[in-house]
């Protein structure tokens, strides 16, 4: 059973169940039939999943670190890391997946940690540009590696379900850091790994 009087964010819960219930009675529903009784409980609870993010430290999950890797400096690079945020225009999904690379400089971090980084931004209101960018400024900034590089691919529903119209269009954004940016081989091979016609 919920608890009416829980706080989140300065906002108690029976609060943002009210606001569920004037959205429902603004799109013309009546809150109050019975197969909408809970559905304030249950968007408020949806809610505290999708944006759990606002409450995670990406840094942290980064900062545990292995140097025993026998001298390996090569790239390392996590494919097809499935998501799914919310845009902050219109606050529908996007549905996307990400690939991250980086050239460590003496130290590793668990694989499980890169795609807990993307979840973190991933869960919170979103335009992936900046997604995108927040990746891979995070994994320079905690990691000091060599090189990032950081490509996300996403379907928008705020374009399929609304607006235009378009299904089957989906979105590419990269951000490249050190070595992926200033060096062409090692982009190339980045987005090789990857499997971008680019590369």
């Amino acid at each position: 059973m919920a608890n009416p009087d829980e706080q989140r964010n300065g906002v108690a819960r029976d609060e943002a169940e009210a606001a569920v219930r004037t959205l429902l009675r603004w799109a013309g529903e009546d809150p109050s039939r019975e197969g909408l009784l809970d559905t304030p409980k249950r968007v408020v609870d949806a809610y505290g999943d999708w944006f759990s993010g606002y409450g995670d430290d990406p840094r942290e999950y980064l900062e545990r670190t292995f140097e025993e890797v026998a001298g390996y400096d090569e790239m390392i690079v996590l494919r097809d890391i499935q998501f799914e945020s919310h845009c902050e225009h219109h606050m529908a999904p996007i549905i996307g997946r990400a690939h991250v690379g980086y050239l460590p400089d003496g130290k590793v971090v668990g694989i499980s940690k890169l795609a807990r980084v993307v979840e973190a931004y991933a869960r919170r209101f979103q335009v992936q540009e900046k997604m995108t960018a927040q990746i891979a400024a995070v994994i320079e900034d905690v990691l000091k590696p060599r090189g990032v590089g950081v490509v996300v691919e996403a379907s928008h529903e705020c374009m399929t379900t609304r607006g235009v119209h378009k299904r089957g269009v989906s979105m590419v954004t990269s951000k490249m850091l050190g070595g992926f940016r200033d060096d062409a081989r090692t982009r190339q091979e980045f987005l090789r790994f990857i499997g971008d016609p680019r590369g």
